[in-house]
């Protein structure tokens, strides 16, 4: 555990007794809509229930939350945003493009809370970044547009590098999609190495992805940024160790898993964010005059434990840029 998680945790140990001696919000209801499976809403929902924490809102005590995971199957968010909706919760939460684009589907009043790797804009789910309008507002992140620049560090992490497999989800909901892989092909010419497709659209699909890739024999792969892949880390970093794949991924939380590399946002701190507008609108501020915040502060991990076991020697000046390694 790094020490700012550390001093967030006791950051959040110290305010719940304070908030129980102060006067306490009225008690409220909010809905975490997952794309994966409830359990999997419950672990990404830790850091955002932190900050509510800090803010006065404390499960079992003023808060009741219902959680709901569409298991990977998009078919399945509309049913589970109108649950959401007929509970009558006072704010529903969500963590992916297809949720956010269910929930606004589903209600036009109930206050809604998001957190994007997609241009928020150009996907509809606001009218402008500093004026939302309507009812929903939240955190975008830098996710897709990193694509390029995530196969850069890949090849520096891999000098030798001449092939590489892209694995990634055609039903993700995706802004400016073909801009993207214009870039993300652009990138792989300027690097001399040739970039092939592989794509998975449900969880069942990663086993085939995988030996399709290992038929192929790629350097490496660079894993795309979306919920599928967010919902399977454990599962894309089981498969890239055991057919001996160094593979790049979008955030950290895949190289704690033992993962060989990431480089992108830091989505703990991006979810405590979000947690910040739960508790503004649930204490009676409105999502169209919350501006959505965009957090653009990238990190770069490493693993070594994971690099030497695939045989890997990480280049010294990769080593001095990273903003964590893990042993």
């Amino acid at each position: 555990m790094r020490r700012r998680e550390f001093i967030g945790l006791l950051g959040g140990a110290v305010a719940w007794p304070l908030a129980a001696h102060g006067q306490q919000p009225a008690s409220r209801i909010i809905g975490v809509l997952g794309f994966g499976s409830i359990e999997a809403a419950r672990t990404g929902f830790v850091p955002t229930q932190r900050r509510l924490v800090e803010m006065g809102y404390v499960e079992g005590r003023n808060l009741s939350i219902e959680y709901r995971g569409a298991n990977g199957r998009e078919n399945r968010l509309a049913e589970l945003a109108a649950e959401l909706v007929q509970r009558r919760v006072d704010a529903i939460v969500v963590f992916a493009g297809q949720s956010i684009v269910a929930a606004k589907a589903a209600t036009t009043s109930i206050p809604i809370l998001f957190f994007t790797g997609f241009d928020p804009v150009q996907s509809g789910f606001v009218a402008s970044l500093n004026r939302p309008g309507g009812n929903a507002t939240g955190i975008s992140v830098l996710n897709t547009e990193l694509l390029a620049k995530r196969l850069q560090v890949l090849c520096e992490l891999m000098p030798s590098a001449k092939s590489i497999a892209f694995l990634y989800s055609p039903t993700g909901l995706v802004s400016g999609g073909d801009s993207i892989g214009n870039e993300l092909a652009s990138a792989a010419e300027a690097l001399a190495v040739k970039l092939s497709p592989v794509e998975a659209r449900h969880a069942d699909d990663f086993e085939a992805a995988f030996a399709t890739m290992a038929n192929a024999r790629p350097d490496a792969v660079l894993v795309s940024a979306d919920a599928l892949m967010f919902q399977n880390r454990a599962t894309l970093v089981r498969l890239a160790a055991r057919h001996r794949l160094p593979a790049a991924y979008p955030i950290r939380e895949f190289v704690a898993g033992g993962g060989l590399m990431s480089y992108g946002t830091n989505y703990s701190e991006a979810y405590r964010q979000v947690g910040e507008y739960v508790g503004r609108v649930l204490n009676g501020e409105k999502p169209e005059n919350l501006p959505v915040q965009r957090v653009t502060k990238l990190e770069l991990v490493i693993n070594i434990t994971t690099a030497k076991a695939l045989g890997l020697t990480v280049p010294l000046a990769l080593v001095a840029r990273a903003d964590e390694l893990i042993e």
